[in-house]
């Protein structure tokens, strides 16, 4: 299968920090891919390079094959790359629904009020109604985004993410500070955006249990090279990765 994205031979420092070293790996549409290494390995900045925040010092970065390495990074958000973060990023004193139809507008280029109709015409209203449905929830589109608790904030980032109809959506740490019920729903979500609607996702997490549920394929890193990469089960096997990072066996 093409991949959605592409990096190939991606090269970062800062001083004389290596944050990446000829790393090379590809995401497939409709899939979860995983991201994980240690504190600091490296992850965020990737992230970083992909979205188009950082520029490589040497490597490229491809969407559909296309080569994105020195595009702007509102033009990638333009051309298909969603993100969220690890602390959920909102117009604090305005309204959910105008902070989800912001999110649309910077992704289609069709301007705010057009932006109540997604790309294929279906109504946003309708839209948000399903990805609300799946996230479970239950306030009001017109409360504040700052009436809300963090865990619900950061699920509303990935349902922000998923009205910009992206190619490709970067999560970064989707389950840390939220419940169990959260955490479940925000695999929903994700699950969601790549089986039913072809999105390629990466997804860096520290939760063990939720990158081997949710990947069908894992790219570890550790002081900003891969160390390892293959399905759960050949990540898991990895005395490379065991050492830097798992620490054991999954099963220890």
């Amino acid at each position: 299968m093409q991949p959605i994205l592409r990096l190939e031979g991606v090269n970062k420092s800062f001083g004389g920090v290596t944050a990446a070293k000829d790393v090379s790996f590809s995401v497939p549409p409709g899939e979860v891919q995983g991201l994980i290494g240690p504190n600091g390995a490296g992850k965020s900045t990737l992230m970083n390079i992909i979205s188009g925040i950082y520029t490589p010092d040497s490597g490229k970065v491809f969407l559909e094959e296309k080569d994105i390495t020195k595009v702007a990074a509102y033009t990638r958000a333009r051309m298909g790359i969603g993100r969220t973060f690890q602390t959920p990023r909102f117009m604090q004193r305005s309204s959910i629904r105008d902070n989800l139809l912001l999110g649309t507008d910077l992704a289609d280029q069709i301007g705010y009020l057009k932006g109540f109709f997604g790309k294929k015409g279906k109504p946003f209203d309708e839209e948000l109604e399903e990805l609300m449905e799946v996230a479970k929830f239950t306030f009001r589109w017109t409360d504040k985004i700052d009436s809300l608790p963090f865990g619900q904030r950061k699920l509303l980032e990935i349902v922000r993410s998923m009205l910009g109809h992206p190619k490709v959506m970067l999560v970064d740490e989707p389950a840390a500070g939220l419940n169990h019920k959260e955490i479940e729903h925000a695999m929903d979500l994700l699950n969601m955006a790549a089986k039913q609607r072809g999105i390629g996702v990466l997804l860096i997490e520290h939760s063990m249990d939720m990158i081997m549920d949710m990947c069908s394929n894992i790219v570890v890193i550790n002081f900003g090279e891969v160390i390892g990469q293959g399905s759960p089960e050949e990540v898991s096997s990895n005395k490379a990765v065991i050492d830097a990072y798992l620490g054991g066996d999954l099963d220890d």
